[in-house]
């Protein structure tokens, strides 16, 4: 809590870090935050902690509202997804994302305010298009809008979803950095076998898991030398069942390291990681070891990768990995096939030449009969 809001031992007053570090003030009561301006202690602040006190939302030109839902509003329709069965089947986590972008969406500008009905792509547009210098983050938006008029179309308040209509930003179509051997050894040079920050790249690097299945990987998972557990993403709606063997570099790991009663990864107080928590744990293992640009979902993609120069098929590889598709694991492999088909082409290249003289590619090529 702000100092200056203890000294005035004003209740319910929280502050929040966004990812900029920038501080910002919430009231935040019965499990609802409200937006209160800064610095803690000055007029507006008072003004706006007064008013979310009385039950009422400030709004950022000063003036205030008593807090209620205008009917037939953006804000009351997600006020009606959030109480369909359509948002509550989802994950938590999932829920509480789509929420936070939603509630965003409604407080730029108080466009909560206004009728769902009267959105159009257009305005949608124009709001992606003032996050293009977050592509992801647009790209979250909009597909959070799209559920939201799902709801609306399938229970008849709205006959169309503009948010269909407006098109995804391109992002990074590499996705996420995958590890190289001499990153994977510069970590290792710096955690060594024994530490926590090594048994969760063993972890990753060996299972080809996400970090929400890595950190909830433990003793009462291991039959016979295997991994059986369930994926958290999709277990309510879509379950995947894994099993996987757990390798002997994994096993003297996991051996060599005091791990957790429920879970192998323990925090610096003995409980497990929660899925974000062990996130920014393990960027700060990463800045440690000079290593900006990895992180956790990187190791997993580096697994598939690997796997794809040993010769895997894409069905092994998803069989480790636990994707259902093969879209994302091509993704995924790409560089790794494209370095075992190059290397395959010029092997048999080679084997063309002679000591004096070279055979060029097209010469190689057999006119007539099949390719």
């Amino acid at each position: 809590m702000p100092e200056d809001s203890m000294k005035m031992k004003l209740k319910y007053v929280v502050e929040d870090t966004d990812r900029h570090g920038n501080v910002r003030l919430y009231y935040r009561r019965h499990g609802r935050k409200t937006r209160l301006r800064g610095p803690a202690g000055s007029p507006e602040f008072l003004a706006d902690y007064k008013i979310a006190a009385a039950g009422q939302i400030s709004r950022k030109d000063g003036t205030a509202q008593v807090g209620r839902v205008v009917p037939r509003s953006i804000k009351w329709l997600c006020v009606e997804y959030y109480k369909s069965a359509m948002f509550k089947k989802l994950d938590p986590r999932t829920q509480q994302v789509r929420r936070s972008i939603l509630e965003r969406f409604c407080q730029h500008k108080n466009d909560g305010d206004k009728p769902f009905a009267l959105l159009q792509p257009r305005h949608i547009r124009l709001r992606r298009d003032e996050m293009s210098d977050r592509p992801e983050a647009a790209n979250g938006m909009v597909k959070a809008l799209r559920q939201l008029f799902r709801f609306a179309l399938r229970y008849d308040h709205h006959d169309d979803n503009p948010a269909d209509k407006v098109e995804y930003l391109s992002g990074n179509a590499e996705g996420f950095h995958s590890w190289s051997l001499e990153e994977i050894e510069k970590f290792e040079a710096k955690h060594p076998v024994g530490t926590t920050a090594r048994l969760a790249m063993a972890l990753a690097l060996y299972t080809g898991q996400r970090r929400a299945d890595i950190v909830a990987l433990g003793r009462q998972h291991v039959r016979n030398g295997w991994l059986v557990f369930t994926q958290h993403k999709g277990r309510n709606r879509k379950p995947v069942r894994m099993e996987i063997p757990i390798i002997l570099a994994l096993q003297q790991i996991i051996d060599a390291t005091d791990t957790g009663e429920m879970a192998f990864l323990k925090t610096a107080f003995g409980r497990p990681f929660t899925s974000n928590g062990f996130g920014n744990r393990f960027r700060k293992w990463c800045d440690e070891a000079g290593l900006p640009n990895c992180s956790i979902h990187g190791l997993r993609k580096a697994a598939a990768a690997h796997l794809a120069e040993l010769g895997c098929t894409e069905h092994e590889i998803m069989a480790v990995t636990g994707h259902t598709t093969s879209k994302e694991v091509t993704r995924y492999t790409r560089a790794a096939r494209q370095k075992i088909l190059a290397e395959s082409a010029l092997n048999r290249h080679q084997g063309e030449q002679t000591l004096d003289k070279s055979v060029p590619l097209s010469a190689a090529v057999v006119p007539g009969g099949t390719k």
